[in-house]
C-alpha cells in the first residue's frame, strides 16, 4: 500500500515539474490536485493527495514526520519550486517582477508556472504551519488535517473549491 501510495506521490511530483513550463497560473496545481480530473480540486481531493503525500515521506511509517522527514519533504518542495522558477514565499512565477520576487504581480503575483505539487500557498506545507501542537513532530492528522485550512488559503471566491479561476488577478 505505502508502495503504491509513495509512487503515485512521487509520479505526480516529478510529472509536474517536467509539465511546469509556461502554463496557465493555476493550472498544474489542478493538474496534479483534481484527482477526478473536472477541473475542480475539493477538500476531498486535497484531503486525499495531502495523505499520500505524508504517506510517500513517512519513512519510518510510525504516522508522524518527524524532523529528518520533514527535511525531505522540505528538500522536494525547494527541488519543485526551483524547477519552476521560483523562491520559496516569493512571487509565484518565472517573469521579473518589481517587487520581492518573481511573478507579474510585484513579487507577490502569479507569473508563468506555478508550483506544481503543492500549491502556491507554500506555507501550506511547511512544518510550522502543520504543526499542530508545535512539538515538533507532524502527525498525519495533523498533516492532513490542515488541508481545509490551506484550500481556503487558496479558494479566493470562498465558493469551497479551488479552480484556475481562483489563481487569476
Amino acid at each position: 500500500m505505502k508502495t503504491t501510495a509513495s509512487l503515485t506521490a512521487a509520479l505526480c511530483l516529478i510529472g509536474g515539474m517536467a509539465m511546469a513550463q509556461d502554463v496557465v497560473p493555476g493550472e498544474t496545481f489542478i493538474l496534479n490536485w483534481d484527482l477526478d480530473s473536472d477541473g475542480i480540486v475539493t477538500l476531498a481531493e486535497a484531503t486525499e493527495r495531502r495523505g499520500d503525500i505524508f504517506t510517500t515521506f513517512d519513512a519510518n511509517e510510525d504516522g508522524t514526520l518527524d524532523a529528518t522527514e520533514f527535511v525531505a519533504l522540505d528538500e522536494m518542495r525547494a527541488m519543485d519550486m526551483e524547477a519552476n522558477g521560483m523562491q520559496q514565499g516569493m512571487g509565484m512565477g518565472r517573469m521579473k517582477g518589481r517587487g520581492m520576487g518573481q511573478g507579474m504581480g510585484q513579487g507577490h503575483g502569479r507569473g508563468r508556472g506555478m508550483s506544481m505539487g503543492f500549491g502556491p500557498d507554500d506555507k501550506g506545507m511547511q512544518r510550522g504551519f502543520v504543526d499542530g501542537n508545535g512539538d515538533g513532530n507532524v502527525t498525519r492528522e495533523e498533516f492532513v488535517g490542515m488541508a481545509e485550512t490551506w484550500l481556503g488559503r487558496m479558494d479566493r471566491n470562498s465558493d469551497g473549491k479551488v479552480t484556475i479561476a481562483d489563481f487569476q488577478r
